[in-house]
C-alpha cells in the first residue's frame, strides 16, 4: 500500500469516527448551549441506545453475524431500528431532565453537574446487572459489499453510516434554524428570561433539547454497534469522553462546532493510531482538549459571552 492510499484509508476510517463522535457532540453541545450544563449522563444515554438497538435487531431474527439482508428489508430494517433506538433514548434523555434535573434547575453551584454523573452510573449498572459484563457481538445486517479506491477499501456500511450520519446532522440544523421551537432554542440559549418574558415556554425548549440530545445519542450508538459489531456497558466512558472533546474543540454551544470539532477528533484518532501508535491515541486526544482550553477556551467556531446571571 503506498503512502496515498495509506492516507485515503485513515481518512475513510476517520471520517467514520468522526460521524458517531459529532452525533454524541451535539447532545453535549444543545444541553450546554441552552442550560451551561455538562450532562455527563450523556456518556451512557450513548451506552444504552447501543443496546436497545441490539436488541431491536434481535427481534427482527438478527443475531451475531448470522443474517444479512439487502435491498428493501435490509432499508426498512435500518429505519425502524434507528427510529425505535432514537426515539427511547430521547425518552431516556427526557426523563433524565424531568426527574433529576428540573428540581435542580434554580440551584446554584455543581448540583446538577454532579447529579448527570449519578444518573450516568445508574444507566450503567442497569445495563451492567441485567446484560452482564462480557462484550456482546452486535448484529450485522448488512452485506460485506466493498470497494476499492486504489490500495483503500470502502465498506457499504461506511457509506451507509456518512449518509445517516449527514441526513441526521443536516436535520437537526435546519430544524434548529427554520423551526418554531428551534427558534425559541436559540433564543433560550441567549437569554432564557428574556424568552420567557416574550412568551416561550422555556421548560418545552430545554425538554426538546434533551430529547433531541438523547436521540442523537442512541443514533450514534447504533452506529457504534454496526462499525465495530460489538457493544459493551463500557462503551460509554471513552467514546463519550472523546465525543465532549469534540464539542469542546468546535466550540461547545455551537452546533456546526459540535459537527467539525467530531470529524477532527475522528480523524486525529484514525491517523494518530496508524503513524504514531494506538496506545497514545487518547494522550494525544485529550493533550489538544488541555490545549484548546487554555489557549482558546471558546473553541474553534465558539465566542466567549457574559456570564449569565
Amino acid at each position: 500500500m503506498t503512502l496515498f492510499d495509506l492516507l485515503l484509508q485513515q481518512t475513510i476510517n476517520g471520517l467514520s469516527l468522526g460521524a458517531m463522535y459529532s452525533l454524541l457532540a451535539l447532545g453535549f453541545t444543545l444541553v450546554y448551549g441552552i442550560l451551561e450544563l455538562i450532562n455527563f449522563s450523556h456518556f451512557n444515554v450513548f451506552m444504552v441506545g447501543s443496546f436497545i438497538a441490539m436488541g431491536v435487531l434481535q427481534l427482527f431474527g438478527l443475531a451475531g453475524q448470522d443474517v444479512i439482508l439487502t435491498g428493501v428489508p435490509l432499508v426498512g430494517v435500518l429505519l425502524i431500528t434507528f427510529a425505535v433506538t432514537m426515539g427511547a433514548s430521547g425518552l431516556i434523555g427526557v426523563t433524565i431532565e424531568r426527574l433529576s434535573l428540573r428540581p435542580l434547575r434554580g440551584v446554584k453551584g455543581p448540583a446538577a453537574m454532579i447529579t448527570t454523573i449519578g444518573v450516568g452510573y445508574i444507566l450503567f449498572n442497569i445495563i451492567l446487572l441485567t446484560c452482564g459484563a462480557d462484550g456482546k457481538n452486535f448484529p450485522n445486517p448488512m452485506p460485506t459489499v466493498r470497494y476499492h479506491l486504489g490500495g483503500a477499501t470502502l465498506d457499504l456500511r461506511v457509506i451507509m453510516i456518512w449518509i445517516i450520519a449527514l441526513v441526521l446532522m443536516g436535520g437537526l440544523y435546519l430544524f434548529v434554524q427554520k423551526s418554531r421551537i428551534g427558534k425559541a432554542m436559540r433564543a433560550t440559549a441567549q437569554d432564557a428570561e428574556a424568552a420567557r418574558m416574550m412568551g416561550v415556554d422555556v421548560d418545552r425548549v430545554i425538554m426538546t433539547a434533551f430529547f433531541l440530545g438523547s436521540a442523537l445519542a442512541g443514533a450514534g450508538g447504533l452506529i457504534f454497534g454496526l462499525y465495530y459489531n460489538y457493544t459493551s456497558f463500557i462503551i460509554g466512558f471513552t467514546a463519550g469522553l472523546r465525543a465532549f472533546t469534540a464539542a469542546v474543540l468546535g466550540g461547545i454551544g455551537n452546533v456546526p462546532g459540535a459537527m467539525v470539532g467530531g470529524v477532527l477528533i475522528g480523524l486525529i484518532e484514525a491517523f494518530g493510531g496508524q503513524f504514531i501508535a494506538t496506545a497514545w491515541t487518547d494522550v494525544i486526544i485529550f493533550s489538544i482538549l488541555v490545549l484548546v482550553l487554555v489557549f482558546k477556551p471558546a473553541g474553534l467556531f465558539g465566542q466567549l459571552a457574559p456570564t449569565k446571571s
